[in-house]
């Protein structure tokens, strides 16, 4: 039988473990936008983007995708209960983002600035914004994947109504990223992001996870 004390020994190894991986996998993102740089951008990547070749286009779409199938598949082996689970992806998705953007400014000097755009993802159209709106969304999914992971058994209020609000929430914020996706297919160079759609949304999702993590009274013994 394992003890209680094992237990939470073992999901502190495997919280460090969803720590080293999001580490990697940014940094293998990160590699591998600096070879398609040096290939298109080798001055520089910037506005309007370079159209590339349908094939590589394709592969690199099935890329992003295979990456997204690796963080599901981790946290689906780090966790026992859907909310585990789906904290520990929130983990990995946002330290994975947070070290892809460190990383390029590492070797590349980029982004100059916060408000540099970037393209953000390609699925199903592309996703554009200022590097700092992603970089926003990703320190609060490690903030908040980590304290739903290493606190299971808090109560907490997450039933359907919560789900759909803070899933309402996440998606004006995509909406705020894919506003301006038509000028990839245009070769535009965007001017405007609706950071008030994108706090919009944020503050949503982000109300309604602190109002299910509100404190609860301890129910009295019989």
């Amino acid at each position: 039988m394992v003890s209680g004390k094992g237990l939470e020994t073992g999901r502190g190894g495997r919280y460090v473990w969803l720590w080293l991986l999001g580490i990697a996998l940014g940094w293998f993102e990160a590699s591998v936008v600096v070879y398609l740089r040096a290939l298109y951008y080798p001055g520089g990547f910037a506005f309007p983007v370079v159209l590339v070749p349908t094939r590589i286009a394709v592969v690199e779409i099935t890329r992003e995708a295979a990456s997204l199938l690796l963080l599901a598949a981790a946290a689906r082996l780090a966790g026992s209960t859907f909310v585990q689970r789906f904290a520990a992806f929130a983990l990995l998705f946002g330290v994975w983002d947070l070290v892809y953007y460190a990383a390029l400014w590492a070797i590349l000097s980029w982004p100059a600035s916060l408000g540099t755009w970037d393209i953000l993802f390609l699925i199903p159209v592309p996703w554009l914004g200022p590097v700092w709106a992603p970089c926003i969304v990703s320190a609060a999914l490690v903030v908040a994947g980590s304290w739903v992971y290493l606190t299971p058994a808090r109560p907490r209020e997450l039933g359907r109504r919560a789900w759909s609000i803070m899933i309402a929430g996440g998606l004006v914020v995509i909406g705020s990223f894919v506003w301006n996706w038509r000028c990839v297919a245009e070769q535009r160079t965007p001017d405007h992001f609706p950071a008030a759609l994108f706090w919009l949304g944020f503050g949503v999702a982000l109300a309604q996870f602190l109002r299910s993590e509100r404190p609860r009274p301890r129910p009295r013994n019989e």
